[in-house]
């Protein structure tokens, strides 16, 4: 990028920068689309066959130019599409919300076994939460865009929290947002409490859909003699040609 001054600049190069600038950001935006795609198409696969669904939703996001470039001024190096590609890895986001601990390494496995996906990094905020109390599972996978003209690999970001983590998140966001970063001690250990008891919550929730998991599992075993005859009687009436 050349931060030539605004006045120097004409209309015929604000218009390529700026087509430069959609251009890059467009692949992004394909890849968000792409990692939809793959999360929907989970979803339902759960629904039908597994009858669970462990995603309860998810919501994706792609950074602002003006957050880009902020960004890249924080970090330092070269303000160019080369350094913001390479060193960025967070300008395509996507947030899964699960119902259980469980379902959160579950989906990841599912994710890296994509042949398309490439994982490139993993920091697991659950095993070893940060300092406030932030828990979450972060994933960054590197991920293939066709375009008309080219192909395009970039870097979508992947975050996997529980519902009481993303709840615990989003407070805690609000408040440093209404304490513009000076949040109080005590307000800071009450986040720090509160991050532990959604944790406990977590951990309880989860015990008792295990509870209820083997009660359903006896249940089934239960049953299933007085119909096991059924599908046999079945495919001999409709004399199913196997070959």
């Amino acid at each position: 990028m050349d931060l030539t001054p605004y006045s120097q600049i004409d209309m015929n190069q604000l218009k390529m920068y700026k087509n430069k600038i959609t251009r890059f950001l467009m692949a992004y935006k394909f890849a968000i689309d792409e990692m939809d795609t793959k999360i929907k198409i989970l979803q339902e696969e759960f629904e039908y066959i597994h009858d669970y669904n462990p995603i309860e939703h998810t919501k994706s996001r792609l950074k602002a130019p003006e957050s880009i470039l902020n960004k890249v001024m924080r970090k330092g190096g070269p303000i160019s599409f080369a350094n913001v590609k390479e060193n960025l890895r967070d300008i395509a986001g996507i947030r899964i919300t699960c119902s259980f601990r469980s379902d959160i390494y579950q989906i990841s496995d599912m994710l890296q076994k994509q042949r398309d996906l490439k994982l490139i990094e993993i920091k697991d905020y659950i095993k070893d939460p940060k300092d406030n109390g932030y828990q979450s599972l972060h994933l960054i996978f590197e991920i293939p865009i066709y375009m008309s003209d080219r192909e395009e690999r970039v870097y979508v970001e992947v975050q996997i929290r529980t519902i009481a983590m993303d709840f615990w998140a989003s407070l805690e966001h609000k408040i440093f947002y209404k304490y513009n970063q000076g949040v109080p001690e005590r307000l800071l250990k009450e986040l720090k409490d509160a991050a532990e008891t959604a944790a406990t919550l977590d951990r309880k929730m989860e015990e008792l859909h295990n509870e209820v998991n083997e009660m359903k599992d006896v249940t089934n075993t239960d049953t299933i003699d007085d119909h096991a005859q059924l599908p046999l009687t079945l495919l001999k009436s409709l004399q199913i040609d196997e070959q």
